[in-house]
């Protein structure tokens, strides 16, 4: 008999409470057969996927299938599960073990993916078994943690976690020139100092490979990302709100340079965020750009933990946005080739930064 499997995980958090939700199908007719929904406590997107495909399979096996046809909209685990891709994150391999030992035991498996729309079935029950594991659970005696910025700030909800990722070194910032839309590749120091970084973010709780990576356009940046994806099996997409400063006529030239070509102009721009560089932007033109940037992310990936890969200016802007500060964080603040910052927003307005310019990863 052959059956259609469709299952769909998810956490409301990332990691956070998590469940998941499966049903065989009848390949021929659509019936249902059997249909599988739990919650799992705390975990992430992609143990819950994983979670999913596994109760599928073992549902599949119940009603006596001997051909299968996965559909997910996780592309991580169906990329996984097909052999495409590697499976490199320690608590994904022995559920990745799990449902190939399952899936061996079929005459014939498919693994396919599917938009979100088109798996709402599953979706549903996940999101009922989540709707459980958001139950109160029964009171234990109290543990020390470290207090979450929600705990201080009355923050409400669940925050959308942005990891901020500067691009690695390039002939430009060797020069110490200004480095906007020209676009220039990393030196072999920066791609080393990127695949640092890649193997680092590969680590943390929460980088899902199902949210994209996004990235300003600039070879740099990309080169930069796509260091990250090889790492963590995401992929990537490209926003141009992430672009540098556009410096007009100073692009490629040192500080001392553009302040002899255009003195009056450039102590202007160093002391005027509205003053565009000639020919180019202002920072508060930039500020403007990200602003609208991150709140197009926030919407979209609301909740979930986000890999930007950009420049100095945005990632400030970004952080001044976390910490509801005016424009001279740009000039105070100093941010690393190959540096890792972290800033939340939540869905009330409020905002944390939890990290800045950290570089412990190039040591």
């Amino acid at each position: 008999m052959r059956v259609r499997v469709e299952a769909d995980g998810g956490s409301r958090g990332n990691p956070g409470p998590a469940g998941y939700g499966a049903v065989v199908l009848a390949a021929d007719t659509g019936e249902v057969l059997a249909e599988r929904a739990e919650a799992i406590g705390v975990a992430t997107n992609n143990v819950a996927e994983y979670r999913g495909l596994i109760a599928g399979l073992e549902a599949a096996a119940e009603v006596g299938a001997d051909a299968v046809e996965v559909a997910m909209d996780s592309k991580l685990v169906v990329e996984q599960m097909s052999g495409r891709w590697q499976v490199k994150h320690p608590s994904m391999k022995p559920l990745a073990r799990r449902a190939g030992e399952l899936a061996a035991g079929f005459e014939h498996v498919t693994y396919t993916w599917i938009p979100r729309e088109r798996n709402q079935h599953a979706d549903r029950l996940a999101n009922r078994a989540m709707d459980g594991a958001a139950a109160p659970e029964p009171t234990r005696a109290p543990q020390p943690t470290r207090a979450s910025p929600a705990s201080w700030t009355g923050a409400t909800g669940n925050p959308t976690k942005i990891l901020l990722l500067r691009h690695g070194q390039t002939p430009m910032s060797v020069d110490r020139r200004y480095s906007g839309r020209g676009d220039v590749a990393l030196t072999d120091l920066g791609a080393t100092q990127v695949e640092a970084a890649a193997r680092r973010i590969a680590k943390l709780d929460g980088v899902d490979a199902d949210t994209p990576i996004i990235a300003s356009p600039l070879t740099r940046t990309a080169q930069t990302a796509a260091a990250v994806a090889a790492a963590t099996g995401g992929t990537v997409a490209t926003h141009d709100g992430l672009l540098e400063t556009d410096f007009g006529r100073w692009e490629g030239m040192t500080f001392t340079e553009a302040a002899e070509r255009d003195p009056d102009l450039h102590r202007r721009w160093l002391s005027d965020t509205s003053v565009p560089a000639p020919g180019g932007e202002s920072f508060d033109a930039v500020h403007r750009r990200v602003s609208a940037a991150r709140d197009e992310l926030v919407e979209r990936y609301a909740g979930r933990t986000l890999l930007v890969v950009s420049h100095v200016t945005p990632i400030k802007s970004l952080l001044r946005l976390g910490l509801d500060v005016g424009p001279s964080l740009l000039f105070r603040l100093h941010l690393d080739l190959a540096s890792l910052s972290i800033v939340e927003f939540y869905p009330d307005g409020n905002a944390s930064v939890r990290l800045v310019n950290d570089i412990g990863h190039l040591n």
